[in-house]
């Protein structure tokens, strides 16, 4: 399917999201996610990436605050939302795959219980017509004797099957925005590969809107039309997936493609690319960039007010360095 060009179904503008005065994991990120199109958000560990997708939720922890000029839902604020307005949407029109499946199911109730209340909450569906979705959705994704499995409880399944489970819950009441966070972590590369086809064959049929979360970029290269890469709170570089790969501008999109073994490539026996340090934790307040103390290009300057600077069409990166710096290395 390819990606719709009128009004997105997710615009985000100038998010920010603090933890009182002790930490700002997320400094002011926008981004768009269009009908059909996967957006992946990209970055280490750290970088702010679960904690904006939580936000769009309005899942944060206690004592969190978000703030930003929108939180556009097909043209609706959700920053103005009520919190009962709110839930009515959270697995319904938006719908979540949770980073790790085993916290995420309650251990107390059986797959089929926690899957019918979705479709019984929203759509006030009997548990009979909902326990017969839940079974026609396992089966879509490739859960072997779906009516057995309804009956389970999720320690009886393994990590794929509880993977293959949430995918199948969120997708009980047909959602517009999907967010995957970390959708194959812990995953064997084969059911890896099995979970990411099965997004997209279920995103060309229903035209899901795809917000991926993940730091693979393998991952990114097979399934993104757009990518934004974050690092320290912030969305240093975004752009189509194709020219952001080909061409990385900012010193930690280099980095990170660096790091990733090409088969083939460099000297049996040769260490692999790495960053050294790590990601700063910032608190309110914090100028500059966040980078400058890990790269190996950093000056004076990078201390003060960081432009945004554009090396293509619709591909922009956060940095001092002038679009041709890049020539200068290998």
């Amino acid at each position: 399917m390819s990606v719709s060009p009128v009004n997105p179904v997710l615009d985000i503008a100038n998010l920010r999201i603090a933890f009182g005065t002790r930490a700002e994991p997320v400094r002011g990120i926008s981004l768009r996610i269009h009908r059909g199109e996967t957006h992946c958000l990209v970055g280490e560990s750290g970088c702010g990436k679960s904690v904006s997708a939580l936000s769009v939720m309005n899942l944060l922890a206690k004592g969190a605050t978000r703030s930003a000029d929108h939180i556009l839902f097909h043209q609706q604020n959700l920053l103005k939302l009520p919190e009962r307005e709110m839930a009515r949407l959270r697995g319904d029109k938006i719908a979540m795959i949770f980073q790790e499946p085993m916290t995420s199911l309650n251990p107390a109730y059986t797959i089929g219980s926690q899957m019918a209340e979705v479709l019984e909450r929203h759509r006030h569906a009997t548990r009979r017509q909902a326990l017969d979705k839940a079974a026609d959705l396992l089966a879509r994704v490739g859960v072997t004797a779906p009516t057995m499995r309804l009956g389970q409880y999720p320690h009886q399944l393994s990590g794929g099957l509880r993977q293959r489970v949430m995918i199948a819950m969120a997708l009980m009441c047909d959602p517009e925005l999907l967010i995957a966070d970390e959708p194959t972590t812990a995953l064997d590369v084969t059911v890896q590969a099995q979970i990411l086809r099965l997004l997209q064959e279920i995103q060309q049929e229903r035209g899901l809107a795809l917000l991926m979360i993940t730091h693979d970029l393998g991952v990114v290269a097979r399934m993104a039309h757009h990518v934004s890469v974050m690092y320290a709170g912030q969305v240093v570089e975004s752009g189509p997936v194709q020219p952001l790969f080909a061409a990385p501008s900012h010193p930690y999109t280099r980095g990170l493609l660096a790091c990733v073994p090409v088969p083939g490539s460099g000297q049996s026996g040769a260490p692999l690319g790495n960053i050294p340090g790590t990601v700063p934790r910032l608190a309110p307040g914090f100028t500059g960039c966040g980078f400058r103390d890990r790269c190996n290009r950093a000056a004076p300057e990078c201390a003060g007010a960081i432009p945004t600077q554009s090396p293509g069409p619709g591909h922009d990166y956060l940095c001092r360095l002038a679009p041709d710096w890049t020539k200068e290395t290998v």
